[in-house]
């Protein structure tokens, strides 16, 4: 049985070590080994973690399997506002709407379900809050991805680049409507 709760305070290194495992996966092959390593020293030590959580516009569920404080299988975080880059406002509008930044499930826990039940609390909770639409970035060579984006419900509606290190890298823009809480 694979439980999903808030992330708190207490999380914070456990999700820095799962995000040092899952972000590989999800960069194209080729990657620089160097720029990947940046990016996790940037933005998924456990004193970041911390900050996500305290900010409001943040929302991280992890997923354990069973009642308790066992290991995180996956988490997503969910960054709730205005989103700042013109291809994703082209996109997807200025709102209400909700980017799924991160939706990562540890290698072991795949195939599992986890994935799935992540992505059903997000998007309720995504609701809850009043956003419309639910958005998120993905790699355009992440072909495992994208399957399981389409499978709950997201369509292809734009691209925008970023560069990790010093390469650019292209996602697809996906996106689907959300029930709202009334």
């Amino acid at each position: 049985m694979v439980v999903i709760t808030p992330a708190t305070s207490r999380d914070a290194e456990a999700l820095s070590i799962l995000a040092a495992i899952t972000f590989p996966l999800a960069c194209p092959a080729g990657t620089p080994e160097e720029s990947i390593r940046e990016h996790i020293e940037r933005n998924f030590t456990s004193e970041r973690f911390r900050g996500y959580l305290a900010d409001p516009a943040y929302d991280i569920l992890v997923a354990r399997a069973g009642e308790g404080a066992g290991e995180l299988l996956g988490y997503t975080t969910t960054i709730h506002g205005v989103p700042t880059d013109e291809d994703v406002v082209r996109a997807v509008g200025t709102g209400p709407v909700a980017e799924i930044s991160k939706v990562y499930v540890h290698p072991d826990a795949h195939g599992r379900g986890v994935s799935a039940a992540l992505m059903t609390e997000t998007l309720d909770r995504i609701g809850a809050r009043g956003a419309e639409t639910a958005w998120l970035g993905v790699s355009e060579f992440n072909a495992r991805a994208i399957r399981f984006y389409a499978k709950s419900g997201f369509a292809r509606v734009g691209r925008k680049s970023f560069l990790l290190g010093s390469e650019m890298q292209h996602d697809f823009v996906l996106a689907r409507p959300v029930v709202t809480a009334s």
